[in-house]
């Protein structure tokens, strides 16, 4: 079958989120052909272009997010009434919309019914057809989402009666605010993806993630009738918020922007055939938001083996683990809270004092990450004055700050492999790869109880509360204390791991979704053989198999070969008694 792949920010460029998931996917899935419809995210991610596809990637189709370039279309009146129209009900359903996770209380008190949110949900997606509709038969949208009419549409809605509270104190530059990040998030509305000969023709669109990523797939379906899967390893309504906390921004702004992607989550969720989270962490976010526990099914991230498994086989307490050492490995940046990490080994180093933490990994793009780092090793330096034997002589710090391809990390594995134990310290997470890295190769593990933590864990570790530098100290000194203990936790943690999250299981999940809502969508284009029989796919799934069941061909007549020619009478039923 022909899968319409859509992504954003990440597959096919060389750099930007689940990529890697993507190429996978794509690469175990070779009896499929995939048509790739990817949204960038920035000028400097199409300049470093795509990675190395593989042949099954029959067409790459490409929209930028991050241009700010007018489309220099024009509407007459006809059209900018439709525009006004549908525009206003799309900003009176954002105002009116109830938060999506607390459901807040609009003006007058009343908590939101589940009715109440069904007829803001039809409302919103009425509004958001009616624009694709628009942008189909007139062009680009670019100008009027941006135009005065845009913002004063914005500006009724937030004063209209029972408007979230947060809306009615928005001013002006708050209004212009909203609207440039309303025209950026729905530009996938103006492009010419949507025709026969683009999405229309795939049998089945696969969002790599929700949000603006899944725009084109709603789209799809609305206009073409193609069954949409939404997958989210990363749920966007939450990265959304963390990223508007972090923000300077007004509440108007905030209250706005969360009510508007909390309204397009629930359309994607309730338009999609099927939606798979990554864990139950994510999961418990899309119920939420609203989708149907019914479209539901856990996918666990695909992740490869093979590269962990030579330190993971040898993971017995032997070999070049260093029973004194302390392992910590990701991206340095806040969420990861490598300040309690370093208050806590000052614990662990009273109880144990050859103790020695290694901290692996480069800072989080942009300024934010450097100065973050910095930090730490400013206040590692503090706690932890260098060793040394004499008083004129130099020592080290029991606390090393390292990157991958070193003299002493040539390799991820090799940096599970230099210590006894690996801490994991966030205050926020996800789906913790770096935890399952650590399971592929053996080790036992300490981690804070965030995101799927326990569930990836299920056992095989231990689990503290966030920001407890103490509760994290007494884990690491219990383990470190006890090696017969670590490596029967390593073992459990790495038979976990190769049943539940491997490349392999992923693509076997993924291939059964496929067949399974192909299977019960309605077909959509009169395709038949050489001998008039219907093919259900547009690229059937036997493509592989020399035969003439491979040779597809457009209907010409309406009506199938059996059915030529005169229609033939029913045989007259015998009179009683001469049958016998």
């Amino acid at each position: 079958m022909r899968i319409g792949l859509l992504t954003e920010g990440g597959y096919p460029y060389v750099s930007g989120d689940a990529r890697l998931w993507c190429d996978r996917l794509v690469r175990g899935l070779g009896q499929h052909e995939f048509d790739i419809y990817a949204l960038s995210r920035n000028e400097r991610q199409e300049d470093e272009g795509w990675i190395q596809l593989p042949p099954q990637v029959s067409r790459v189709r490409t929209a930028p997010l991050w241009t700010a370039e007018d489309d220099g279309v024009v509407h007459g009146r006809r059209a900018r009434r439709r525009f006004a129209e549908c525009f206003g009900e799309l900003a009176a359903a954002v105002c009116a919309a109830p938060a999506v996770l607390d459901g807040s209380e609009a003006s007058g008190g009343v908590t939101a019914s589940e009715a109440s949110r069904g007829v803001v949900a039809d409302r919103f997606g009425s509004a958001l057809y009616g624009l694709a509709e628009l942008a189909r038969d007139e062009g680009g949208l670019v100008g009027a989402l941006r135009s005065e009419g845009a913002v004063r549409a914005l500006e009724r809605a937030c004063r209209a009666p029972g408007a979230l509270r947060a809306a009615r104190t928005a001013r002006v530059p708050d209004l212009l605010c909203v609207a440039a990040h309303v025209e950026r998030a729905l530009r996938p509305l103006s492009l010419d993806w949507y025709e026969d000969d683009g999405l229309g023709s795939v049998d089945l669109c696969h969002a790599a993630a929700g949000g603006e990523a899944a725009l084109p797939g709603l789209l799809a379906l609305h206009f073409a009738g193609v069954p949409l899967l939404v997958t989210e390893y990363g749920v966007q309504l939450r990265a959304h918020y963390l990223a508007s906390s972090a923000a300077e921004e007004s509440p108007a702004v905030r209250a706005l922007l969360a009510a508007f992607h909390g309204a397009l989550a629930a359309e994607v969720y309730r338009r999609a055939a099927l939606i798979t989270p990554g864990n139950t962490h994510a999961r418990r976010w899309q119920e939420r938001c609203g989708a149907d526990r019914a479209k539901l099914r856990t996918v666990y991230p695909g992740m490869e083996a093979a590269r962990f498994a030579e330190v993971g086989e040898r993971a017995d307490g032997s070999g070049c683990v260093d029973p004194d050492t302390l392992v910590w490995v990701g991206r340095i940046e806040p969420a990861k809270d490598l300040i309690s990490l370093l208050h806590s080994f000052a614990e662990v180093r009273k109880e144990a004092p050859k103790t020695r933490l290694r901290i692996v990994g480069a800072p989080a793009d942009g300024p934010e990450g450097a100065l973050y780092l910095a930090h730490c090793k400013a206040l590692a330096a503090q706690l932890f004055p260098d060793e040394a034997e004499g008083v004129h002589a130099v020592g080290d710090n029991p606390v090393s700050f390292e990157e991958i391809g070193g003299p002493e990390v040539p390799s991820l594995a090799e940096a599970y492999a230099s210590g006894a134990v690996v801490v994991l310290s966030s205050v926020v997470e996800g789906f913790p790869i770096s935890l399952v890295e650590a399971m592929f190769c053996g080790r036992a593990t300490v981690s804070t109880d965030v995101g799927a933590v326990v569930e990836v864990i299920g056992g095989t570790g231990l689990v503290v509360p966030p920001r407890n530098p103490r509760a994290l100290a007494e884990a690491c000194v219990a383990l470190l204390r006890d090696p017969e203990r670590r490596a029967r936790l390593g073992a459990a943690a790495r038979a976990r791991a190769l049943e539940l999250f491997t490349v392999e299981q992923n693509i076997t999940a993924f291939h059964g979704i496929y067949l399974e809502i192909v299977s019960r969508s309605p077909v959509r284009r009169h395709v038949v053989d050489d001998a008039g029989d219907p093919l259900p796919f547009g690229v059937p799934a036997e493509a592989h198999v020399p035969g003439r069941w491979t040779e597809a061909r457009l209907m010409v007549t309406g009506r199938p070969r059996w059915a030529a020619g005169a229609p033939v009478r029913a045989t007259a039923p015998l009179p009683a008694g001469e049958g016998a």
